[in-house]
């Protein structure tokens, strides 16, 4: 169940976003709107569980309870699968694209070529309001769960391997999940 408190935060960070982005709001089919949902027991509460055929991540927060969110994620070939941990989290994070993003897809990253340019946050940036950034064995896998200036990529399959939410739901789960939060994609 949703605390009022909870309830209040998400229709902060709701409203926040709205004001920050110039990006026309965006209606997510309601199956991917943030739901409280029944989940195997033998999940342990305070972990990530993401499912991205179906394009969903769960947070399971009592023991056979999730909150699901939808999210997109990685194009084939690119997705990340396995187990992590949450090492970092970012408000308005930076952000460059990885060396293979820009030899792929050179004219959308061309401006990353041969230098060091990084983002700044923003509402521009693709990275979104929020980024939780996944680690395995204490490294980087550069691989995010992170914000979007993309709203209609939720419930597809098309980044370069991060996982997708809308904003305001990863606004939601960054001020859910504390620093070693596991997750899990299978």
């Amino acid at each position: 169940m949703i605390t009022r408190r909870q309830f209040a935060l998400t229709a902060a960070a709701s409203a926040a976003i709205a004001s920050a982005s110039p990006v026309l709001a965006y209606e997510v089919a309601p199956k991917f709107r943030p739901q409280q949902v029944r989940i195997k027991q033998d999940l342990a509460p305070g972990q990530i569980l993401i499912l991205p055929r179906a394009h969903f991540l769960y947070y399971v927060n009592a023991p056979g309870q999730a909150i699901r969110y939808g999210v997109g994620v990685g194009k084939a070939g690119l997705e990340f699968t396995g187990d992590a941990v949450i090492q970092v989290k970012k408000e308005w994070p930076t952000w460059r694209p990885t060396e293979d993003m820009i030899s792929r897809d050179p004219g959308s990253y061309g401006k990353f070529k041969d230098n060091d340019y990084v983002q700044p946050g923003g509402p521009t940036n693709p990275l979104g309001a929020r980024a939780l950034y996944l680690f395995q064995n204490g490294r980087d896998t550069f691989f995010r769960i992170h914000g979007t200036t993309a709203p209609e990529s939720i419930g597809q399959s098309v980044s370069s391997g991060c996982i997708r939410m809308l904003n305001e739901h990863v606004m939601d789960l960054y001020q859910r999940v504390p620093l070693g939060t596991p997750v899990k994609v299978i």
